[in-house]
């Protein structure tokens, strides 16, 4: 073929050859949660599933991986193909401080962000008929009883159980520490009065508070939330404990980027959703969409507080 021809042909080819992904997907996705059915956590996953079933046009299957405060999930999500089918829904802080407080089979480099959807401050809940109807009480009780008054969290190294570390610290007190594999089993605990108080996202313990069941004492976010404006801040309350669990959508390392822009673009179509957005009002889910670059950005700037904390304060029971 002469030169000139070869250089005509050449760009059409190009423009013949279909946009990458665009077949994408073409078989059902996998989504890993690292976490118990019923908690919050399990709870976000599924609506995003759903929602993200219309975008891809394929079934978006949850995988309930719990164990070892998400070390299980997160392992299996870092080690499976990286082709896009198999994502997860990844928290902080466990995400990042696990491989800070063992030897983990991840760290953040075996994962490529997705997105950030939600970002959940903590919170301390009792039951309403409980004693402990501020941070105040509960220090006195505390302090008369030393490491009697029992708290559940959601494992080790969790925003959870990092906050319920801060404010003994602060306080000047020792709580009795019970970790489960989910937020779901605190809240069962706390209702079945195995624990006085669950360490727990906001959203996770918000209907029960609005039914009555649950009372919040105070929440952990910078400023209070607005699905419960009327619960004050530790802040507030004089202690600097600001804690919360950011979660959003990750893949294995070396996801094409072609298909990093299709999962990050349907994700953030499912966030503008106003169906989306009213099932996350139900559910009291504060929304923080981040795409891939400033969700990592956030991710390893969290990494870099939590090595500073663990070399100040080791978190081990």
């Amino acid at each position: 073929m002469p030169k000139r021809r070869a250089l005509l042909v050449a760009p059409a080819l190009l423009l013949a050859r279909p946009a990458p992904a665009a077949d994408w997907p073409d078989r059902p996705l996998t989504m890993i949660v690292a976490f118990a059915p019923g908690g919050g956590t399990d709870l976000a996953a599924r609506t995003i599933a759903r929602f993200l079933e219309r975008d891809l046009g394929q079934p978006v299957v949850v995988n309930n991986r719990p164990g070892a405060g998400g070390e299980i999930g997160f392992g299996e999500l870092a080690r499976a193909r990286p082709d896009g089918l198999t994502i997860g829904f990844i928290n902080t802080p466990h995400i990042v401080t696990l491989p800070i407080e063992r030897r983990t089979r991840f760290r953040l480099e075996d994962f490529t962000p997705i997105a950030n959807i939600v970002d959940d401050p903590g919170a301390f809940y009792v039951l309403t008929d409980s004693p402990y109807r501020s941070l105040a009480d509960l220090i006195t009780a505390a302090r008369a009883r030393p490491e009697s008054i029992s708290y559940g969290s959601t494992g080790i190294g969790s925003d959870d159980h990092l906050a319920v570390l801060a404010f003994e610290r602060q306080a000047g007190i020792r709580l009795l520490h019970i970790p489960y594999a989910g937020s779901a089993q605190v809240k069962q605990a706390l209702i079945g009065k195995t624990i006085e108080i669950a360490s727990m996202n906001v959203a996770e313990g918000v209907q029960e508070s609005r039914q009555g069941l649950l009372r919040m004492v105070a929440q952990m976010g910078e400023r209070r939330t607005e699905v419960a404006l009327e619960i004050p801040t530790f802040r507030e309350a004089g202690f600097d404990v600001v804690e919360g669990s950011m979660r959003g959508l990750a893949a294995p390392t070396g996801l094409p980027p072609a298909v990093l822009q299709r999962l990050s673009l349907a994700v953030d179509r499912v966030v503008q959703d106003p169906e989306f957005q009213m099932s996350a009002s139900q559910q009291a889910l504060p929304l923080r969409f981040l795409g891939p670059e400033a969700y990592l950005a956030e991710l390893t700037a969290l990494r870099d507080k939590y090595q500073a904390l663990w070399s100040a304060h080791p978190w081990r029971e």
